[in-house]
């Protein structure tokens, strides 16, 4: 295990689990953004950069256990230096598998945007086993002229296997700065079923998915809320601007409705903000 230099760092495993960290760190060298320094302890680790734009960074994030268990903690963080652009995801599923009533898994996650940069944080879903207990804390820091576009999608169960999230308890929050300053506080709590089954929370649905985009102006929201009129019959999606951040919030029993209003939002944010058509990345796709 190295950092990007060929540093040697010392393994450690908690007692309770695995701890598991990665630092990146982006910046423009000869005129692409390159990954100019990764630090990784544990099994955190990103696969070689992508650049099927030119200048643009494509990476993905691995986690080879492919699950998370009680008493592990993962915690994630980037920084992109100026007029950089990095694309981030996963190439499968987080899995929060169950854990003993007093071990807590935990994911950390700490992006920092600088001045005229982009990061696209576009990870796949989180899915928590019925009897996990989880924490996941998200930090987003935009400096002025940044730009920040990602999402998150928890889903509760196994749906396609019939199981629901009925034992456990779930933590998510995450909190977006714009120049410093706190704009935005999400927040999703569920204690067993609680909330999910709860008619002012996810009213029965076993998914739950949040878009975030920043700065926003309120043209490129009501642009954005036309597109949104094919899902009509949809009755499970929000679409708001406060404080210049844009959320879109749905809720699914399946992943593929909520990745594609997702996909088409980023498309047409790409479009708006950077003139550029979408570029999935491959591994979507395998």
């Amino acid at each position: 295990m190295s950092n990007i230099c060929g540093e040697a760092i010392p393994e450690q495993k908690p007692r309770s689990g695995w701890l598991a960290e990665l630092e990146l760190d982006y910046a423009v060298r000869r005129d692409k953004t390159c990954l100019v320094r990764k630090k990784q302890r544990g099994p955190l680790t990103l696969q070689r950069p992508f650049y099927p734009e030119g200048d643009i960074c494509h990476s993905y994030i691995l986690h080879p256990p492919g699950g998370v268990v009680g008493g592990d903690t993962l915690e994630i963080k980037l920084q992109a230096a100026e007029h950089s652009h990095c694309l981030i995801t996963t190439p499968g599923a987080t899995k929060f598998y169950k854990s003993k009533s007093d071990l807590v898994s935990q994911q950390t996650q700490k992006i920092r945007v600088a001045a005229d940069a982009v990061v696209e944080w576009l990870p796949q879903q989180n899915i928590f086993f019925s009897g996990a207990q989880s924490v996941l804390k998200t930090e987003i820091d935009i400096a002025p002229r940044g730009r920040f576009i990602g999402w998150e999608v928890h889903c509760f169960g196994r749906p396609a296997n019939s199981e629901v999230f009925d034992r456990g308890s779930v933590t998510s929050s995450t909190e977006i700065r714009l120049d410093g300053e706190l704009r935005l506080v999400e927040q999703l709590c569920t204690q067993d079923s609680a909330l999910i089954m709860s008619p002012s929370g996810l009213r029965g649905m076993p998914m739950q998915g949040s878009l975030i985009a920043a700065p926003c102006s309120q043209a490129e929201r009501d642009h954005l809320e036309h597109i949104l009129h094919r899902y009509q019959h949809l009755d499970s999606i929000g679409l708001t601007l406060v404080d210049d951040i844009l959320v879109l919030r749905v809720l699914g029993t399946q992943i593929e409705p909520i990745l594609d209003i997702f996909t088409q939002i980023w498309t047409q944010l790409r479009s708006q903000w950077l003139d550029k058509s979408s570029c999935s990345p491959r591994i979507w796709a395998t």
